[in-house]
């Protein structure tokens, strides 16, 4: 798929190079990040410096520190297959294209958020449970109803 210019949204190829490097920037950084985490916290040399026996509180501690830093590295990595995954969609051309709708993702929303695979409507579905596909949002299911209104029919059946 060629990314061109125009009022369909697509993205330039400059655009596309300024995105591939946002996401490597990002991807460096969460690297780093781990690196760092794991070298002060999971590999820190425990090191006991009075002949009293360790306290209950302390393990506590070490504990939740320890567990805290997992859970940080599990987002962290998390985070990591999402931006390979936008990188591997910068190659096969499908960048920028919400996978629930199959329309531009805005600009906006990528620069924020470089390895969005979803335009902010099916991102809000998909974080409901709702499973997001092209199809969801297809005229012939809904009528004239615009996808905004098929969200709000969404959100008063949810309650919300």
């Amino acid at each position: 798929m060629t990314q061109k210019k125009g009022n369909d949204g697509m993205l330039t190829a400059a655009e596309i190079r300024e995105f591939k490097a946002l996401l490597l920037e990002k991807l460096e950084e969460i690297l780093d990040n781990v690196v760092f985490m794991e070298e002060e916290t999971l590999r820190k040399p425990r090191t006991d410096l009075s002949n009293m026996p360790i306290h209950m509180a302390d393990v506590g501690t070490d504990s939740y520190e320890m567990e805290n830093i997992l859970g940080l590295m599990d987002s962290e990595r998390k985070l990591l297959a999402e931006i390979e995954d936008a990188l591997a969609r910068i190659e096969n051309g499908t960048y920028g294209i919400c996978e629930g709708k199959n329309e531009p993702i805005p600009k906006e929303r990528l620069r924020a958020i470089p390895w969005a695979r979803y335009c902010v409507t099916c991102a809000n579905l998909f974080e409901k449970g709702i499973f997001v596909r092209e199809d969801f949002f297809e005229e012939s299911d809904y009528g004239d109803e615009t996808v905004e209104d098929q969200y709000d029919d969404f959100d008063n059946y949810t309650g919300e």
